[in-house]
């Protein structure tokens, strides 16, 4: 019997995960045990193979479908220097939300030309280094900011590509907490009040902007490809209605990103085929029946990219019975570097990555040490007996724990590397005592 049939959550880990001869968890030929060891944990591990080839599956599925496509990175999933280098590689461009993240993207000498500058309510400071910088695209969200935006590209003398959000009104069957495209959202125009086109004849004409194009994005972990279809149709019947009443031409149409992962056994998420198909079968159906010219289609998965990708590592310290109710096993991380599961009641699987051998025989809560009772990372999970100084590993933890990640407890954000063919390089050192207090005043 393979070891993937003998353990079925081994498939959500990273693409390169396996085992070894000791019974460890080994990812990009790297023993996560002994990466445990050499780095400490919690440790968040990172497949370069799975990344890159998650980027070529969505440049493959979309573009043999509708060539004029452009896949761009949703950087707050996950972001760091090394990352964007490789997305770069990849072909892919970057979707920002604050001047911190297009800090990082030119500081690792990503392309800012490439980079899509989205944001409800970005500052003057951040639109004006945006524009002195050459950001390729600003989404504009809302009226405040249009007018901000126009003002100063006019003081800078910059003339800036801009789309503007849209809020469809599309229910994208998600948590309430990540669902966007819906009329009672914070970000976008609604096409519903009449907003959305309110906002795109100012965009018009305003000195200094060229309006070339839309964007909306319905919400988060999208298991289902039909919202998009929906979506779809309904911006591109606004967009001909604005060609009619005011010459506007569609050159890009951004439908954002949300596309789901695989966290748990039982819930696959599409491939992205799936997604491919009913993206685009809208698209070319809608073009063909409103008669509009082809733009450019531009996607934006974030998740999708780095969440397989990623994997959490634990130590284990103590437990706690509570005979006929539950067992309470104690991890070295928790809620400050992964505030899903009490956030929005994310589920994970998780496995002992040093007893990849033994059978599961125990049903226990995995808990972090931080001081609420809130901070639960996996309930009821089957792992073989554990004991103190197991190493538990995470599967499907590359995106979003980290940007989200805080000093509470004053904890220390953990270390972050790359694998790649049996070698681990560091690509974010742990934070320090030192860096706990190195912006305070005396």
């Amino acid at each position: 019997m393979k070891y993937k049939d003998a353990l079925p959550k081994l498939t959500l880990f990273p693409l390169t995960a396996g085992v070894n001869d000791q019974g460890h968890l080994t990812i990009g030929g790297s023993d996560t045990v002994q990466l445990a060891i050499i780095y400490g944990t919690p440790l968040y591990i990172f497949d370069e193979a799975t990344i890159r080839a998650k980027c070529s599956e969505y440049l493959r599925e979309l573009g043999q479908r509708y060539s004029d496509t452009l896949a761009i990175y949703a950087c707050k999933a996950f972001t760091s220097q090394a990352l964007i280098r490789l997305l770069h590689e990849e072909g892919f461009g970057l979707d920002v939300v604050s001047g911190g993240e297009m800090h990082v993207a030119k500081s690792a000498g990503f392309p800012l030309d490439k980079v899509y500058f989205h944001g409800n309510n970005k500052g003057e400071h951040e639109l004006r280094r945006a524009l002195e910088s050459g950001v390729g695209r600003i989404v504009v969200d809302n009226f405040h900011e249009l007018a901000l935006l126009g003002r100063l590209a006019s003081e800078l003398g910059k003339s800036q590509d801009v789309l503007l959000r849209l809020s469809p009104g599309v229910d994208p069957h998600t948590h309430s907490h990540v669902a966007t495209g819906i009329l009672d959202s914070k970000f976008g125009f609604p096409l519903a009040t009449g907003q959305a086109e309110e906002a795109l004849t100012k965009a018009m004409s305003t000195p200094n902007l060229q309006l070339i194009g839309l964007h909306f994005h319905l919400g988060s972990s999208l298991f289902e490809a039909e919202p998009y279809a929906e979506a779809i149709a309904l911006v591109l019947q606004f967009a001909a209605q604005m060609k009619q009443r005011h010459r506007f031409e569609l050159r890009e149409l951004n439908i954002g990103g949300g596309f789901a992962s695989q966290y748990l056994l039982d819930s696959p998420a599409p491939p992205v085929s799936r997604y491919a198909d009913a993206i685009v079968s809208a698209l070319t159906e809608q073009i063909r029946q409103l008669k509009l010219e082809q733009p450019r289609l531009v996607i934006e998965p974030g998740r999708s990219i780095v969440a397989k990708a990623g994997t959490a590592l634990y130590r284990v310290g103590g437990s706690k019975d509570i005979p006929g109710v539950r067992r309470y096993v104690f991890v070295d991380g928790g809620m400050g570097d992964n505030i899903r599961p009490a956030l929005y009641d994310s589920k994970y699987e998780a496995v002992l990555a040093n007893k990849m051998g033994k059978l599961e025989t125990d049903v226990v809560t995995i808990a972090g040490k931080f001081c609420e009772s809130g901070d639960i990372l996996v309930k009821d999970v089957r792992l073989p007996k554990t004991e103190a100084g197991d190493v538990l590993a995470m599967p499907t933890s590359g995106a979003y724990s980290i940007p989200m990640s805080s000093n509470y407890n004053a904890s220390l954000r953990p270390a972050v590397v790359m694998v790649k063919e049996g070698s681990a390089r560091l690509i974010r050192r742990r934070e320090t005592y030192d860096d706990l207090t190195g912006h305070d005043s005396p």
